[in-house]
């Protein structure tokens, strides 16, 4: 028998993975997903993400500041920021770090809309993973006689709702991010 919650749960993971990859796309507008994920080398070569070094701030629409919770490691950070190679010059300012957001040309949009669409065919796959283990899953309880060919058929029908469900999640959610990508 098919266990919706658990597909649902399954698939509800790839939604979650593509909202996090997609957030480092550049829109135009500064968003601390553009930096969360950035790796730096602290504490004689431990490597952490931003986000678990300090806190994340968007003063405006083209500016984002890091304030590390360990004055020690403000310079680490820095070089961390400039070596990720983000399109962004980190200042430091005192006890913050300062990025300014360059403004995107047409062409750089263009470039993000279609890493968008690659990201976006990525999780498409992996929902299809998911509907493809579920499948035969399905196929093998119908072989042993485990299910009926009516609930198989049920099931089957079932699945493709459930898939098509979250299929159009993620359109919608690529949809919103390009339009924030193409500024409208």
């Amino acid at each position: 028998m098919l266990d919706g919650q658990a597909i649902r749960a399954h698939m509800a993971k790839v939604l979650d993975i593509f909202a996090v990859d997609i957030a480092s796309i550049r829109t135009g507008r500064a968003s601390s997903g553009l930096i969360e994920n950035v790796i730096v080398q602290v504490y004689e070569g431990k490597k952490m993400r931003l986000l678990e070094l300090g806190s994340i701030g968007v003063p405006d629409a083209r500016t984002l500041t890091f304030t590390p919770w360990d004055q020690s490691i403000i310079k680490e950070v820095k070089n961390g920021i400039a070596v990720a190679n983000l399109g962004m010059n980190p200042e430091v300012d005192g006890q913050i770090i300062r990025m300014s957001l360059p403004v995107l040309t047409v062409e750089q949009r263009e470039e993000y809309v279609k890493l968008l669409g690659r990201k976006l065919e990525g999780a498409r796959g992996l929902l299809r993973n998911v509907r493809t283990e579920e499948r035969r899953a399905l196929q093998e309880a119908k072989q042993k006689k485990e299910v009926s060919e009516n609930e198989f058929a049920m099931d089957e029908k079932n699945l493709q709702m459930i898939t098509d469900e979250f299929m159009e999640k993620l359109s919608e959610m690529a949809e919103k991010k390009e339009k924030e990508v193409r500024g409208e």
